[in-house]
């Protein structure tokens, strides 16, 4: 609540400058004069400029000493009135950044041997009190935390706190907001306050596996915790759950395995989990009623509490998510966290603005917050303490949950620098770390050179981003959804086709490509964003059998494998997932979203097709160069006339030629001297030959991929 009725008002916008706006029905917005108090103590405010804008005289005044965050000062005109002088731009400027950056790894609550720490960076702040509540009780406790260095407020309170619930209490221009911590690791129901949790109960040592020696060689299969499972004939018992998550043994309707156990025989090697972090969208006392994507972060270090068996016990989200972590890593399986950093829910409502109003999100040259996001707001990752909350929130999931790699939505949003330190923590804790993000050009006020999207990959080494090239040209369009792409039969796309099948690092442009070096690309041409490729496919051949789209989908999801680069596959690709023309299913029901299950067994023929295509992939490591200088060195592309692409490559002693036929129609092409055994062709795709051989030359069937090995 606001303590006082304001007849002007007085920010503080630098660190030694005060804005003064007098409102024209105010005196007519005028004064010759103004003074600071703080106690009993007045000082006079130098003017250095006076202007009029819209409806005020704004007055710019020097500070004529250092002013004390932390404490209260007023301002006087020659009128005698009154006004606080409330936090202003000063929190968006270099000189504050540099005066409260705190380096301590401690904020939040920590256990310790002389009891419970409460720590909270509230630079802004003239009082900062704990409420404590015990579980299952009404009562509520207010105390005083004690202001320290670097705008931290603190108190440690040495008593039995476990599932105690807590909030702060903040006071910045002189109104009152009660914030659940911005650390917080644990939450009631919804999010509505923070818990006390002693996380040490919960650990359990981090899964020995085998390190991956570089990024190509993953392949990464995404999918939503409630999507895998919910589905009626998924086989599993928790559905929708973490728990549901990590059954193992679970069979479809067929008898074959579906979930975890059917994601290990799959062959991929990391799994990349929609947001689990606690997000709005979702009533998680009333799971089912709602759904939601994620994408609507509330507590970036607390588990959603709609997967769990119980959202209203703080510690079973924490063990759930954990043991689902733990299940997935014994099937030899990596985890990729996909993390929301780049904004909150609702601005306004957030920890972060009523903690330290204003800093933790850009504004544009009004003023006003910036919207690159199109949701409202965008997290100002560039500044020093929003930085170190997103590297910090990075370690934490590694080191409490043995995450493997993140997935930075709109990573476009970040600046480098914070992506780099994202990286060195990462490679610091887990050498085999991935971190992928989209590095989408968006509409935030940062300068070009400082944001971590495509154009500036160079300096983003070992950040790989989603390319959007390889999408579009393989497929079509994804904002035009009746374009057709290299795979839906366009030669047109012949030449980018080539260029993104090669790693997109300029193979023959002199290196002049979308990225430098191939483990910056993730190739894929469907998400849980937009329709799905049998969806697209659907729309842009309206007339067509069923078993034409089919060799149309398995192209194009071979040629995702199969290019230079990192793979990534959409859950449920591999047999022709539809949201029914659904585009944008971020809350649409089960019945759009859910993993359906029936169709792994209705397409089953495909399924192996695919099984193999990685197996093919892991086998060769033609298919996963590590380098752009190995690909140029390595690599050849063989004559043949659109829309024929064949390529040829001589790496570790293998020698093997891959062709694409989009078109229709069968083409001959002509092979290099020897004989060829075919491991890929429209029916089948393998390790070992399927038993036929050629010589000069071979007959590519309508839209198919072929690749074959040198005897």
């Amino acid at each position: 609540m606001t303590s006082i009725e304001r007849k002007f008002f007085a920010y503080l916008d630098e660190l030694n400058i005060i804005t003064i706006l007098l409102p024209l029905s105010y005196h007519q917005g005028l004064s010759s004069s103004f003074y600071i108090t703080k106690g009993f103590e007045n000082s006079s405010l130098p003017l250095i400029k006076k202007s009029k804008i819209e409806n005020y005289v704004k007055y710019i005044c020097k500070l004529p000493f250092d002013f004390c965050f932390g404490q209260q000062y007023w301002v006087i005109d020659e009128h005698k009135g009154k006004t606080d002088l409330q936090i202003g731009a000063v929190i968006r400027t270099e000189g504050f950044d540099q005066k409260f950056y705190y380096s301590g790894s401690d904020l939040g609550v920590t256990y310790g041997a002389e009891g419970v720490c409460f720590k909270l960076w509230a630079p802004t702040a003239v009082q900062v009190k704990l409420k404590l509540r015990p579980p299952d009780s009404s009562y509520s406790e207010i105390i005083k935390l004690k202001r320290v260095d670097q705008g931290i407020w603190s108190i440690v309170l040495n008593r039995e706190l476990d599932c105690w619930q807590y909030s702060f209490l903040v006071l910045v221009n002189q109104e009152w907001h009660e914030a659940v911590d911005p650390y917080v690791k644990a939450v009631t129901a919804n999010g509505k306050l923070g818990v006390i949790v002693n996380l040490e109960q919960t650990r359990e040592p981090r899964a020995e596996l085998p390190q991956m020696e570089t990024p190509v060689d993953a392949v990464i299969y995404e999918t939503h915790i409630r999507d895998f499972t919910i589905h009626p004939n998924s086989g599993v018992t928790n559905k929708g759950l973490y728990l549901g998550a990590c059954e193992i043994e679970t069979r479809g309707q067929d008898g074959g395995a579906t979930g975890l156990s059917y994601l290990k025989e799959l062959g991929i090697t990391h799994l990349q989990l929609m947001p689990f972090h606690d997000f709005a969208g979702v009533n998680e006392l009333n799971q089912l009623q709602e759904y939601n994507w994620g994408y609507n972060p509330l507590h970036f270090n607390t588990p959603e509490g709609s997967y769990s068996t119980d959202p209203s016990n703080p510690y079973a989200r924490i063990l759930e998510l954990k043991k689902l972590i733990k299940q997935i890593h014994q099937a030899g399986l990596k985890v990729i966290m996909d993390v929301v950093y780049n904004h909150v829910y609702i601005r306004e409502e957030s920890s972060f603005e009523k903690v330290v109003p204003g800093y933790y999100f850009r504004h544009n040259e009004m003023g006003l917050p910036s919207n690159g996001t199109g949701v409202g707001n965008d997290i100002a990752s560039e500044r020093k303490m929003v930085r170190k909350f997103i590297v910090d929130s990075v370690r934490f999931w590694m080191e409490e949950y043995h995450i493997d790699g993140f997935r930075f939505d709109l990573m476009g949003i970040l600046d480098i620098e914070t992506m780099k330190e994202v990286r060195t923590v990462c490679e610091h804790l887990l050498k085999d770390v991935i971190i992928i993000g989209e590095g989408w050009d968006l509409n935030t006020p940062l300068p070009i050179e400082q944001k971590a999207i495509i154009a500036n990959q160079a300096k983003l080494p070992g950040v790989a981003q989603f390319n959007d090239v390889f999408r579009d040209c393989i497929k079509g369009n994804t904002f035009n959804l009746l374009d057709k792409g290299y795979a839906m039969g366009n030669e047109h796309d012949l030449e980018a086709a080539c260029e993104s099948i090669a790693g997109s690092i300029g193979f023959k442009t002199n290196g002049h490509g979308l990225f430098n070096e191939p483990d910056q690309s993730v190739n894929y041409v469907e998400c849980h964003d937009n329709h799905t490729m049998w969806d697209k496919l659907l729309a842009c051949f309206p007339n067509a059998e069923d078993p034409f789209r089919r060799s149309r989908h398995r192209l194009a999801t071979g040629i995702v494998l199969l290019s230079q680069g990192i793979p990534f596959l959409h859950s449920g690709q591999e047999f022709f997932r539809t949201k029914h023309g659904d585009g944008n299913s971020y809350r649409s029901p089960d019945s759009v979203n859910q993993l359906d299950w029936d169709r792994k067994i209705e397409f089953k023929d495909n399924v192996e097709y695919i099984k193999g295509i990685i197996q093919l992939r892991k086998t060769f490591a033609c298919f996963r160069m590590r380098t752009a200088k190995e690909i140029r060195n390595c690599m050849t592309q063989l004559p043949a006339d659109s829309p024929i692409l064949g390529l040829f490559y001589q790496y570790n002693g293998d020698e093997l030629i891959l062709v694409i036929n989009p078109s229709e129609q069968s083409y001959t092409f002509s092979l290099p001297n020897g004989e060829w055994s075919v491991l890929v062709n429209a029916q089948y795709a393998g390790v070992i030959p399927n038993g036929s051989s050629s010589r000069e030359q071979i007959i590519l069937e309508p839209v198919s991929l072929n690749v074959l090995m040198k005897k």
